[in-house]
Formats: structure tokens, sequence, C-alpha cells
């Protein structure tokens, strides 16, 4: 079974859970990954890429002094991308990427690397949230993105699994 799959009857299982997803980097990887699974719109509430700052700002609610300073690339924006991902779709799990998907000579960035993160919010309004980076010398601009998002769904499931055992 794929992680994709897997997610299936893990967020089916009781209590239910719904899933959205915000994606930079990935620019809806994640999201086909998700909803090519059969019956995914039993759980998957949608999601957003919003690329440029302000789409962040505005439909994420991203800090927008910090992602400026940051080129919109930290692990703080991406744990703000999840959590507003949950408020923009009603969601209790939400992921969320963002990074270079090449090398870019302004920001002094010579390998492809991204933050990941997970936001799930439980009974009475408390989040968990986990995150991670991931470098990826030498990946080509498809690559990195194929392989945050592959990353990002494992890291879903594997999360999943723990909270369910």
């Amino acid at each position: 079974m794929t992680p994709a799959a897997e997610l299936k009857p893990l967020l089916l299982a009781k209590p239910r859970l719904t899933l959205a997803v915000a994606e930079s980097l990935t620019c809806g990887h994640v999201q086909a990954a998700i909803g090519a699974v059969p019956g995914a719109s039993n759980y998957f509430r949608g999601g957003v890429t919003a690329y440029s700052l302000d789409e962040k700002v505005k439909l994420l609610g991203v800090n927008r002094a910090h992602a400026r300073r940051t080129n919109c690339v930290s692990q703080r924006v991406a744990v703000e991308m999840a959590q507003g991902a949950c408020v923009l779709f009603g969601a209790d799990v939400a992921v969320a990427t963002t990074g270079y998907a090449e090398p870019s000579r302004p920001a002094g960035i010579k390998e492809p690397m991204a933050w990941w993160a997970l936001c799930h919010v439980r009974r009475g309004g408390r989040a968990a949230i986990i995150s991670g980076q991931i470098e990826m010398p030498g990946a080509t601009r498809r690559a990195a993105q194929e392989r945050v998002a592959a990353e990002v769904v494992r890291q879903l499931a594997a999360y999943l699994r723990e909270f369910r055992p």
C-alpha cells in the first residue's frame, strides 16, 4: 500500500479526521498524491498552492515580516502555512511545503532544499506541530518537488500511525 493510500484508513478511523494541504515548492504534487486515492473526498478538504508572499499572507496567515526576511522559506513559514491550511479549510490535520526546488544565487542557496510541516488541531484547540528539513543535493527541479511531496505524505502517514496505535 502506498503512503497516500495508507492515509485513507488512518484518517477515517474513529474519530474521523479531515485533511488539508498548503504547498509552495511542491506545486500541487502533495494534493495530487492524496487526490489519486479512491474515496479521498471522504477526508480531503482541499489544498492551496501559494507561491507568492502576498498569497501566503492572505490565504494562510503567514507572518509577512518574517516571510519577507526569509524569502518565504523557513521552518516557521512551513508551520504557519500548515496552521493556516487547517483554518482555511476547517481541517483537523494539514501539511505544508516550502523551499527551493533549484539553486538560487540571490538567496545564497546552492542546492535544492525544503521545509515541511504538519499541524494537527486536537480537541480543545491545542495543536500538535511537527516539521522537518529536506536537503536534495544535485536534484533537478522536478525531482526535488516529487521527493518532497513523497516525503511529506510518508511523514503524515507515520504521524497518523503513531497517533492511532
